[in-house]
């Protein structure tokens, strides 16, 4: 039984209660809120950045870790159902991604409100994940293992890795997200009506055509494929700018 609110699950770097539309924004394994929040200085004064922060991490640091995929998707419904008062966009990167298409599945399914665009971005996608998953670790690798996995894949910083507690918290987190993942069951027939619009690194794990050739037969809305340069986490440059392809309308031609 949930003993907090939804609000609790929703952080807002710079509050913005009048602005037209919300940028909700899911992360990937392992992470938390803050490599979004940047994004809030960046952004028009009509569009506020809503983060959801998972359970067992920052602000919900007290809050049990999710037992399974579906535990983790129904707290983000129950968070993202919160913001759907007004116009908003949904994105998520890496597993983050599947967690937003899996959002934006249930939310109609329940006849909530939609996201008006899903953006997904470093994701393959989510009923071809098990084919391309060489390169990710498992739950029950070795701390040193996804440790150096965090280093080499970008995910930890070198301030992070020079401090044993921070490097100990991490791959609680990683691991914890994990095995999460590791539970998820694509349903198959699964797909939204909203428009899709994927992210994807030119030097990422998965050649661009098979990302874009799969995600694109899970929407019967308006659906885009962006190439952008740099790896899993793209550039500095590209990360920063992220927002302004949440904020383009997904061109129906490209459908």
């Amino acid at each position: 039984m949930y003993t907090e609110s939804a609000a609790a699950a929703v952080h807002r770097p710079q509050p913005r209660p009048h602005a037209d539309r919300v940028l909700v924004c899911l992360s990937y394994c392992g992470g938390g809120t803050a490599p979004f929040r940047q994004w809030a200085r960046t952004l028009p004064d009509d569009v506020e950045l809503a983060l959801i922060c998972y359970p067992g991490r920052e602000s919900r640091f007290g809050t049990p870790f999710a037992r399974d995929w579906t535990a983790l998707r129904d707290d983000v419904v129950r968070a993202v159902r919160s913001l759907a008062d007004r116009p908003y966009i949904l994105f998520g990167h890496s597993m983050g991604s599947w967690l937003a298409f899996e959002t934006a599945a249930q939310l109609e399914r329940l006849g909530v409100a939609p996201p008006s665009a899903l953006v997904v971005s470093g994701g393959v996608a989510p009923h071809k994940r098990r084919e391309v998953r060489s390169h990710v670790p498992r739950s029950d690798d070795s701390d040193e293992a996804l440790v150096r996995w965090m280093r080499e894949f970008g995910q930890m910083t070198a301030v992070v890795a020079n401090e044993p507690e921070l490097v100990k918290l991490a791959v609680e987190l990683l691991r914890a997200d994990l095995v999460v993942s590791e539970s998820y069951r694509f349903v198959e027939g699964s797909r939204v009506s909203v428009p899709l619009r994927v992210l994807y690194g030119a030097e990422d794990c998965e050649p661009f055509d098979y990302v874009e050739r799969h995600w694109r037969s899970l929407t019967d809305g308006a659906f885009e494929a962006v190439e952008l340069p740099g790896g899993h986490f793209y550039t500095p440059d590209v990360w920063s700018r992220l927002p302004e392809w949440c904020s383009l309308p997904v061109p129906c031609a490209t459908r």
